[in-house]
């Protein structure tokens, strides 16, 4: 395989660029661009349904877990918690240097103290296709596991949360993965090894620091998470599992209206579209 070498001559600004990168990779902090559509009342609490996994949830923490993107500027009097594994509080060393940046459980527990807290202006930020959709996270596929996700619906539907999509555009360009096919032995032993420890095992690669053809930096492509149009949701106690469905048949509606008006403007062919599974 020919190595394409970064040029010497290579400005210094983006050679300082490379190496904040670089140092994300240790402390899980990215530079992403957060877009607002819609003005959130913070008497209220919401659940920000984020799309799509990626590889590493870049757009995530990037907008929700550092105060690079302006979060406080654009949705003030508002506090967001990323939910991750559980699995990830469970690692000595790398649980305290996790919680250094915010993030908090999303068992259902975690979840509900976020929704439950009285007087508003808290933001529950759920990546919704979890660590199966990571899988699927290649360049140009806009595949997202949503169809049996249905619990944040519930929750929502218990403390009423409103539910806003989010949709992050440029998330699956940042690296490649190894070519996974369903049915395949490599996504077999993916999804195998998925279920016994809890997360997925993507083999992913991107660009070096002083060469493009390999490594772990992600590629020079640009992040917009968009934040979409609040659905109100009433509280119901105990919700019946139509009114489960309607509201979940309502998010996903949202949520394609999301892309769709926005794709066009983040280099998206016309012709795609997403894929719910």
């Amino acid at each position: 395989m020919k190595v394409e070498f970064a040029p010497l001559n290579i400005p210094l600004a983006r050679r300082l660029q490379t190496a904040a990168v670089l140092h994300w990779l240790l402390s899980f902090l990215l530079f992403a661009q957060l877009i607002k559509t819609w003005d959130l009342d913070p008497s209220h609490n919401y659940i920000f349904g984020f799309h799509p996994h990626g590889v590493l949830v870049v757009g995530a923490f990037g907008n929700f877990c550092t105060n690079y993107s302006a979060f406080k500027e654009l949705f003030p009097g508002f506090t967001s918690y990323l939910h991750v594994l559980p699995y990830w509080f469970r690692c000595p060393l790398f649980r305290e240097y996790l919680m250094s940046s915010g993030p908090v459980s999303v068992s259902k527990k975690s979840v509900s103290h976020v929704l439950s807290k009285e007087g508003g202006g808290n933001i529950s930020v759920i990546v919704l296709g979890g660590a199966e959709e990571s899988l699927d996270a290649h360049p140009g596929k806009f595949t997202l596991f949503i169809r049996q996700r249905k619990g944040f619906v519930k929750i929502a539907l218990t403390h009423g949360a409103y539910l806003v999509p989010v949709f992050s555009f440029g998330e699956n360009e940042l690296f490649k993965q190894v070519s996974n096919p369903e049915g395949s032995w490599l996504r077999n032993v993916q999804e195998k090894l998925q279920k016994i420890m809890g997360f997925a095992l993507p083999l992913f690669h991107a660009r070096g620091i002083f060469q493009y053809n390999f490594g772990l930096i992600p590629y020079r492509k640009p992040i917009h998470t968009v934040v979409g149009r609040p659905i109100p949701v009433r509280q119901t106690l105990n919700p019946t599992s139509e009114q489960i469905e309607e509201l979940h048949q309502t998010y996903m509606e949202e949520l394609r209206k999301l892309f769709e008006e926005h794709k066009g403007k983040y280099g998206i062919p016309e012709n795609e579209t997403l894929i719910f599974r």
